[in-house]
């Protein structure tokens, strides 16, 4: 590890509990909080997710400003959910309605910035189980306090069948060695492909979105490259449970990252491309007579830094 890093990770590692409520209400004065849930047929989580922040961070103390649910094209009753629940739902495909809309969680997100209002906004994922506000205040702590703090990732133990962790498959397998042999200076995050975090609308406006499964990835290669390693920071959340993919599933998932890791190695002058990398990759299922190949699409469609919008650049944000 990078001396760098080492100071970095003695500096900027925080744990929740070091961010009680009343430090956080004592520095959030004007500053608007967003809390944002991209969903995709999540009923049966994101309702106990929404009344958690709801009744803790809105109406015990007036925290979170607003709170979001970006509807993922679900076919089960998600939106019904969030919306008896307490959250303002959106239907992803609505926002920004010109635009040719694009697949996956990325895009999601990315459309979040059209229809928030926080200088900070908080992204939690819709399928956790076991899911505790600290989650939100912890992530908020740096971000409210130390105003040199552009974005916050989460990090935490992921149990797989309750062995302690063992989950985070594509994180040891495919973007730890990757971050470490091609930017190192992120070694230090402990769950780089974490699906909670937070930043400063300021410089999420600023970056692009990968739509597919590399956006965590591509958020911190490329908020690295915008405001240098001193402005991103983590917090401990503890233990984060939810459902689990296939193997099957986390291939396709790990194309996908290769892929951003492979445009953003070019786009910094990291590597001298001779090739175009392969769209698919391919995956095998045993049949009834043998093994049968399933191809799939792993390539990532990018959308670009939301202040470069017309729609949303009109609105002064």
């Amino acid at each position: 590890m990078l001396p760098e890093v080492e100071t970095w990770l003695r500096s900027r590692t925080t744990s929740s509990a070091d961010w009680p409520i009343g430090t956080l209400m004592a520095a959030k004065g004007a500053t608007r909080v967003s809390v944002v849930l991209p969903a995709r047929d999540e009923a049966e989580t994101v309702g106990e997710i929404v009344s958690a922040v709801r009744r803790d961070l809105v109406e015990a103390v007036p925290l979170v400003d607003e709170l979001i649910v970006i509807d993922s094209r679900s076919t089960d009753d998600t939106a019904g959910q969030a919306v008896q629940a307490g959250a303002k739902v959106f239907a992803q495909d609505e926002i920004l309605p010109d635009l040719e809309p694009l697949d996956g969680k990325g895009e999601a997100l990315w459309k979040s910035l059209a229809v928030t209002t926080g200088d900070l906004i908080v992204f939690i994922d819709a399928d956790l189980r076991e899911f505790r506000t600290s989650f939100v205040t912890g992530l908020l702590g740096p971000l409210l306090v130390d105003p040199s703090v552009a974005y916050v990732k989460g990090c935490y133990d992921r149990p797989l069948s309750e062995v302690q962790g063992a989950g985070g498959r594509v994180t040891e397998l495919v973007a730890r060695p990757m971050l470490n042999l091609h930017w190192p200076q992120l070694a230090g995050f402990v769950q780089p492909l974490a699906g909670e975090y937070a930043g400063r609308r300021s410089a999420l406006e600023r970056v692009p979105f990968v739509s597919g499964y590399g956006v965590e990835l591509a958020l911190l290669i490329d908020l690295l490259e915008f405001a240098g390693l001193d402005a991103l920071a983590q917090v401990d959340l503890g233990r984060r449970v939810h459902s689990h993919q296939s193997t099957e599933a986390l291939g396709g998932m790990a194309g996908q990252i290769m892929h951003t890791a492979w445009t953003r190695l070019e786009r910094q002058g990291k590597i001298v491309s001779l090739h175009e990398p392969s769209p698919s990759v391919t995956q095998f299922r045993r049949g009834p007579s043998g093994h049968d190949p399933l191809v799939k699409d792993v390539t990532v469609a990018e959308r670009p830094p939301m202040v470069t919008v017309p729609d949303y650049a009109s609105r002064g944000r």
